[in-house]
C-alpha cells in the first residue's frame, strides 16, 4: 500500500532528533515519537520501513505511527513532537453579575417554610426570576464556594 504522508527529514533535524535521543532528557512521548520520525524517514538511501514494523520496534500501535506521520508532514516537526494544546471554550453560566445577584439571593430570608436555602432552591429561584436560564445546584455551590458564603 502506497503511503500518504512520507517523512522526510533534513539533515539538521535528523541530528536534533538523534542528540534528544542520546541525552535522553525530554518526555517519554516526545521521545517515542523522535525514534518513531527517525524509523519513518525516507530520506538518503534509507531503506523504507513498513508502519507495522516500525510500530512493532517501538511498541507503539501503528495508528500512533501513522499520527505522527501526518502530523510531521501537516504541521512540521515541532507539532510532531509536542503536545497539541486543547482549543476548546468554555461557556460560563454565571458572569460576575449573576454570581452578585446569586450571592444577594443567598443573603435574603429563605423561603417560607424553609429554615435555610438549599442549593436547589437558590438554581430554582435564579430561574425563576429569569436571572439565568439554567443553572445547576453544582455551579450554585462552586460559586457559594469561591465567594466563601456558607448556607448553613
Amino acid at each position: 500500500m502506497k503511503k500518504k504522508y512520507i517523512v522526510t527529514l533534513t539533515e539538521v533535524e535528523r541530528q536534533m532528533l538523534q542528540a534528544m535521543l542520546s541525552r535522553g532528557k525530554a518526555a517519554a512521548r516526545k521521545l517515542m515519537h523522535a525514534r518513531i520520525l527517525l524509523k519513518a524517514d525516507v530520506s538518503g538511501d534509507r531503506p523504507t520501513l513498513s508502519d507495522d514494523t516500525i510500530a512493532e520496534g517501538i511498541e507503539v500501535g501503528r495508528a500512533t505511527v501513522e499520527r505522527v506521520r501526518k502530523q510531521f508532514v501537516e504541521e512540521g516537526l515541532d507539532a510532531a513532537l509536542e503536545r497539541r494544546k486543547p482549543n476548546r471554550e468554555y461557556r460560563r453560566t454565571l458572569d460576575g453579575d449573576g454570581e452578585a445577584r446569586l450571592v444577594a439571593l443567598a443573603c435574603q430570608q429563605p423561603p417560607e417554610g424553609r429554615s435555610r436555602w438549599t442549593l436547589r432552591l437558590l438554581a430554582d429561584r435564579m430561574v425563576r426570576l429569569e436571572y439565568v436560564d439554567e443553572v445547576s445546584k453544582d455551579t450554585v455551590a462552586r460559586v457559594l464556594k469561591k465567594t466563601n458564603l456558607s448556607l448553613g
